[in-house]
């Protein structure tokens, strides 16, 4: 058995293992660039003066830049191939960040973000599309993986922001200094590569199939699950670090530290979740972690400041989600597959602009305890729908 592995590893092509590689930085930098945001936002809404209600809008153009990727990324992933998208992805990436890095009014802030938003969005259909199409068995497994590296990235952002504003830096580098991993994907992505062609990738798009596939009742309840997930992890991302300092009474840097631990956990989590995922099975193991991760978003709300950890450690469970609806869709739907992850990627994109907005808005109006609470409303939808649909599954 042990041979046969070896041979059928060895039969693979080079360049088959070079774009996983390839797919794997590009999340990385995707994790990286999307969560240096939050612990920037406190300096940058002291410096400008701005309110919690334009912080949350200015964070909102990302994922409204990504929502608008989603929907172009997909169609063009499935005529122009991966590789060209996620090329795309690092210019607009590196385009935004010096935006971010150089602009002071509102409206160009905004906008900048939008260009983030764009590349970011890019990378999520490029990058779970090359997945996809180069490892046609086990996906929830690649996908897990594939994202384990968003999480790794992730992870490092607080790291490396905190370093930044100890050593007595600003808001504005911790973006400037986040370009050339940007422009440094855009480049892998440029590099001519022999029989670079993804495998399974069929350049074709089909409107009829993907009004019937793409538009059902199983989709919408996939969509709405994905968005408000989405919303979860990202409200809890781009928050936690302002919620921990004013309701908890931490130190930024200790604050920093702690959304380093929720992407810390959410790394891990995907590691566990790749080897089990296959076995429990997608949509069973999506339910059970929206349950966890619900359970540790309210203990960390109810409890004393001790007890703050249980919001980080909710990305544990929160980890194994996005990847694995992911291979649920992309296993149900063979024909159009850029497309309509496109379509779903939109839907976390419309749940990201929803729910860093809709936290903005609320700590203002009731006070950033109850604001931030607005994540254990978010995650007790994706229990619906995600029952709904393992109930639907169940039924067939």
């Amino acid at each position: 058995m042990a041979s046969d592995v070896k041979m059928s590893l060895a039969n693979r092509p080079l360049v088959l293992w070079l774009l996983t590689a390839g797919g794997f930085f590009a999340f990385f930098t995707f994790g990286f660039i999307d969560n240096i945001k939050g612990p920037a936002l406190p300096n940058l809404l002291q410096d400008l003066n701005f309110s919690y209600s334009q912080g949350g809008t200015i964070l909102s153009g990302a994922y409204l830049g990504f929502v608008v990727a989603t929907l172009l990324a997909g169609p063009l992933s499935d005529l122009m191939g991966n590789r060209a998208i996620l090329c795309a992805s690092g210019l607009f990436i590196a385009l935004g960040l010096w935006g971010l890095g150089t602009v002071s009014t509102y409206a160009l802030l905004f906008l900048s973000m939008l260009v983030v938003g764009l590349g970011a969005g890019a990378i999520e259909v490029g990058g779970n599309g090359l997945i996809v199409a180069l490892h046609r068995q086990a996906q929830g497994r690649y996908l897990n993986l594939l994202a384990t590296f968003h999480g790794i990235g992730s992870t490092l952002a607080p790291l490396y922001a905190a370093w930044i504003l100890t050593a007595g830096g600003s808001w504005r580098q911790i973006f400037l200094y986040g370009a050339p991993l940007a422009v440094l994907l855009a480049v892998l992505f440029m590099l001519p590569m022999r029989g670079a062609t993804e495998k399974g990738e069929t350049h074709s798009f089909d409107w009829l199939v993907l009004r019937r596939t793409g538009f059902s009742s199983t989709m919408l309840l996939f969509y709405v699950g994905l968005a408000f997930y989405v919303a979860t992890e990202l409200g809890i991302a781009a928050w936690i670090v302002e919620y921990l300092i004013r309701q908890k009474g931490m130190v930024q840097t200790t604050a920093s530290y702690y959304l380093a631990g929720f992407f810390a956990f959410v790394m891990v989590g995907r590691l566990v979740g790749s080897i089990f995922v296959e076995r429990i099975g997608y949509l069973r193991s999506v339910l059970w972690a929206a349950v966890g991760a619900l359970s540790c978003i309210l203990v960390g709300l109810l409890s004393p400041p001790a007890l703050a950890f249980f919001l980080p450690m909710s990305g544990f469970f929160c980890s194994i989600i996005f990847p694995t609806v992911t291979a649920a869709v992309s296993r149900r739907h063979t024909q159009n597959t850029g497309t309509i992850l496109g379509l779903l990627f939109t839907a976390g994109g419309l749940g990201g602009t929803l729910g860093p907005a809709a936290i903005g808005v609320g700590s203002d109006a009731w006070g950033i305890q109850w604001g931030f609470a607005l994540n254990a409303l978010f995650c007790l939808i994706v229990i619906g729908a995600m029952g709904a649909l393992h109930q639907l599954s169940s039924e067939q």
